[in-house]
């Protein structure tokens, strides 16, 4: 027996090799050996079953791989040693001298999409398969520009766009042109488009089949009831009816009576399995409701859990990429092409992207735009891609933020400070600048030593990169500050107007409402400052914003939002309308130079010292322009 017991801790040093293929033949020799065994040598847990199960353990490859379920006699020992023995499973603790730098740390988090796909031979096909009932959100966004980067950018294979549309309640053509357009804007063009529905025949041909086979059988059970079933491992009274019987209930489906709503189709995989995704699952049901491609011609649609294995092999792809989320339901598509007799198609995982107080179920994200709690999918406060890209992200921030995520499996709530930061990136550089002061409390000041009549100069609008263009600056004895700046004002204070110089503060001007405090609030009416443009603006300590009155000043709104909801994560229990968070929009009436008259929808732009903003909606005489704010990925400020 030590022989043996030494003879697979040797073994075991086939098994550390990062390549799948390298690997893949002492994992099916493993497989073989484990038929009917519980432990590698003997009955009980020896040497040779904690060192084989580290060694898989800490191959990120060989992990991965045996995750999917695939061999299942090693799969099934690797768990039961997991379970069983914990403390033999536990990975020994890496000395000091051995922790990673944080640039490889950065790396296994998901820095990078350079990890290969599994068994690539020949041409690479990936598929991204969204349901056309709403529009994508950054979650998606991920899954896309991973699929198009395995298959366009790495191994210079095939791209296909396949619109699941099996629900004819939820789908709408809206949401499906949005989707192509949310893709190209991504820079994502896929070299094929299918929909689910181009299939229907060839799955219904396929469930008759499965049905026929005997791995099939029609269930009128009720849903609740279905459920209970299922999650205590107990057995349909249904299961065992005949085919015929199961045939004839399927065509009754098929055409939508009365009897055939009743009625669903079940795969006959398992009773109790311990994976709860192999009992016994839906795969067809029947639903009246008109198509928005096939109209009334079907009664009958498949469940996505059927339909995606089978299109899969169908149009030929490769490496079908799943989040993390679907990881129990690998052996279940795996079945389902064994049981068809279908070519092999390979899972692989990824995690999805979380972010923290951010809903990403298009459940619930339905629900707060057809409530009106937002204005509608492309509402800056929604994480779709259109919403995002109405708050300022710009697609080369959107995309390099997304491929520095990389193919993680490790699912983590993220923080939106380096989502915004990542676009910080790209639009500082090239933003022009303006000046804008709040409408509210605004202090008119005269300024002394100024010329008589107004005067313009032209300016930079970037001070960094003349490229930007250049502004029309005026200058006049009669300007306007912020509230809070004459406030902070001391007598005789040199302080900085930008873009013009330094000046003195020689008078401050107040008014006191008695109402507003039980002491009487000050409130700056007017001040009075003398130029001093000898004075160096590196001595003093406020460089503030100013406007010349002496022009067209426009009015522009500045809007702010807060998240949508007030917790970092909603649990399951947690209602929804709960955690809506009261107030998500804040709004400032402000005046701006001149200039801003000419901004167009969609300009990003920075008013000095109040932040980066795009152009939601462009000035017109009579109506203010309107800009939203654009985080930058600083602490978040109390609203």
């Amino acid at each position: 027996m030590d022989a043996q017991i030494k003879e697979w801790q040797t073994r075991a040093d086939d098994l550390k090799a990062l390549n799948l293929k390298a690997i893949e033949p002492a994992l099916a020799e493993l497989d073989a050996h484990l038929t009917l065994r519980s432990y590698i040598v003997g009955y009980s847990l020896t040497d040779a079953d904690t060192t084989v199960w580290r060694t898989l353990r800490e191959n990120r490859v060989a992990h991965a791989y045996i995750k999917q379920g695939l061999m299942a006699n090693l799969s099934r020992w690797f768990k039961y040693i997991e379970e069983t023995s914990p403390e033999t499973a536990t990975l020994p603790i890496r000395p000091a001298k051995g922790a990673k730098t944080a640039e490889e740390k950065a790396k296994d988090e998901g820095g990078s999409f350079d990890i290969g796909l599994q068994e690539v031979e020949g041409t690479v096909i990936t598929r991204f398969p969204p349901e056309p009932s709403g529009y994508l959100h950054i979650g998606h966004a991920k899954a896309a520009l991973l699929n198009d980067f395995f298959a366009h950018k790495k191994y210079k294979g095939i791209l296909l766009l396949r619109f699941d549309d099996t629900n004819p309640i939820k789908e709408k053509q809206e949401f499906q042109d949005a989707i192509v357009e949310d893709l190209a804007l991504m820079g994502i063009k896929a070299d094929k488009t299918s929909h689910t529905s181009d299939y229907f025949q060839e799955l219904y041909e396929y469930c008759v089949q499965i049905i026929k086979d005997g791995n099939a059988y029609a269930d009128d059970t009720l849903q609740e009831k279905m459920r209970d079933e299922r999650m205590n491992g107990i057995a349909s009274e249904r299961r065992d009816a005949t085919v015929e019987d199961n045939l004839a209930r399927f065509e009754e489906m098929k055409k939508g009576t009365a009897e055939g709503i009743r009625w669903c189709i079940r795969a006959k995989i398992s009773v109790d399995n311990p994976n709860k995704a192999m009992r016994d699952p839906v795969i067809y049901r029947c639903s009246p409701e008109v198509h928005h491609r096939t109209g009334d011609k079907w009664k009958i649609y498949p469940t996505y859990d059927f339909c995606c294995p089978l299109i899969d092999a169908l149009e030929g792809v490769t490496h079908a990429l799943r989040t993390t989320e679907y990881k129990d339901r690998d052996a279940q598509y795996q079945w389902f092409l064994k049981a068809l007799k279908l070519r092999n198609v390979y899972n692989w995982d990824f995690a999805r992207m979380n972010f923290r107080r951010t809903l990403l179920s298009k459940r619930k994200l339905t629900r707060i735009v057809d409530t009106g709690v937002v204005w509608g999918w492309d509402d800056p406060r929604m994480p779709t891609v259109r919403g995002v890209r109405r708050r300022g992200m710009t697609i080369p921030a959107l995309q390099e933020f997304i491929l520095k995520q990389g193919p993680s499996k490790n699912i983590v709530n993220l923080d939106w400070t380096t989502f915004w930061a990542t676009n910080k990136k790209y639009i500082d550089p090239v933003a022009p600048r303006f000046t804008a002061i709040s409408t509210e409390g605004k202090v008119p000041v005269k300024v002394i030593g100024a010329r008589d009549a107004p005067y313009t100069e032209e300016k930079d609008k970037h001070a960094k990169n003349k490229d930007v263009g250049t502004k029309k600056v005026v200058y006049s004895q009669s300007i306007i500050i912020e509230q809070a700046d004459a406030a902070s004002f001391a007598q005789d204070e040199e302080i900085t107007l930008m873009a013009w110089g330094n000046a003195i503060v020689r008078s401050v001007s107040h008014s006191i409402n008695p109402l507003a405090s039980p002491a009487g609030l000050k409130t700056v009416t007017g001040v009075e400052l003398e130029l001093h443009l000898q004075g160096d603006v590196k001595k003093t300590s406020k460089k503030i914003t100013w406007l010349s009155t002496d022009q067209e000043l426009i009015p522009v709104d500045l809007v702010d939002f807060d998240y949508l909801i007030t917790k970092d994560k909603l649990e399951e229990g947690d209602q929804l309308e709960d955690f809506l968070s009261p107030k998500t929009e804040f709004r400032s009436q402000t005046l701006a130079d001149c200039n801003v008259a000419e901004l167009k929808e969609d300009d990003i732009i920075q008013f000095d010292r109040k932040g980066y903003f795009r152009v939601d909606k462009a000035f017109k005489h009579g109506e203010p322009a309107v800009c939203f704010q654009i985080p930058t990925g600083k602490q978040e400020k109390a609203k």
